[in-house]
């Protein structure tokens, strides 16, 4: 058996035996500031990473580092307290290991989140973004033997975002009077944030945000057969002015945090009506 899905399964199995009879079909990865959105998973179980065999610790800012398994939106979810990076040096077969587990457990929908520079003109720190396409500047997770059991060699990457959730997205927004945005994400390596002539050429190229994680997840969630959905947070913007100072670690997440409970109403809303 393939040492990747021997991994898998121990800790797939592990976090099995810690949740009982819940059967969570919907998953969720909270980005850099967004683990607060966690407050609102109920009657949780909380496994940090540092207990799951075969995962690492979780280093970025902003990053819990611990799975929940509760309820949110009156059904069973497993959330992502934190995430793991490329730039930590973990390889793409560890960045992806939870959307993998995930899957195993019986996961069916992932939703996916994160914190991003922004570049569409009119962005506001603490937008929020739909993400409705990507364009993956990171090496693929999916280089190297094909498991099998999980999907196909060659998966469509038409429409990695799913549209009847966005739709869905879209209303909820408008009820609740939240402004969204929608547009592509762009996935760099990181760790340095992006230098003004990057920006200007992820913004020419057709990009909406940009940051250093979540496509990974999203391309390995898709071999899996999941249905996908995405949100961005702008913690920054770019402006062709001039008047761009750059990217701050902190002020990101603290932008974040800020946004989280809009990213929340509309997660929560989106999930009770799948």
């Amino acid at each position: 058996m393939d040492e990747r899905e021997i991994t898998i399964a121990k800790a797939a199995e592990f976090i099995l035996s810690k949740i009982g009879d819940r059967a969570p079909k919907v998953g969720i990865v909270l980005g850099s500031g967004l683990g607060s959105i966690a407050d609102d998973i109920t009657d949780a179980v909380v496994i940090p990473y540092t207990e799951i065999p075969g995962f690492p610790r979780a280093t970025a800012i902003g990053h819990k580092g611990n799975f929940l398994v509760g309820k949110l939106g009156g059904k069973d979810v497993v959330a992502m307290q934190g995430r793991f990076h490329y730039y930590e040096g973990y390889p793409m077969e560890v960045v992806t290991l939870p959307i993998r587990v995930m899957c195993r457990i019986g996961v069916e929908t992932l939703f996916v989140s994160n914190a991003a520079g922004g570049m569409l003109d009119g962005f506001k720190v603490g937008d929020l973004m739909i993400i409705n396409d990507h364009i993956n500047m990171m090496p693929n997770p999916l280089i190297g033997p094909n498991m099998e059991s999980f999907g196909e060699r060659f998966p469509d990457m038409t429409r990695p975002y799913d549209p009847a959730l966005i739709a869905l997205a879209e209303g909820i927004a408008k009820e609740l009077d939240i402004k969204l945005w929608k547009g592509v994400y762009v996935a760099l390596t990181g760790p340095c944030y992006e230098t003004i002539a990057e920006y200007h050429w992820l913004k020419m190229i057709g990009g909406g945000t940009v940051g250093m994680s979540t496509v990974p997840e999203v391309i390995v969630a898709r071999h899996c057969g999941m249905k996908v959905f995405g949100m961005s947070v702008v913690t920054d913007v770019y402006v062709e002015d001039g008047s761009f100072n750059g990217t701050d670690g902190e002020e990101v997440v603290i932008a974040a945090n800020k946004a989280s409970k809009k990213m929340s109403a509309i997660f929560k809303e989106v999930i009770s009506r799948m």
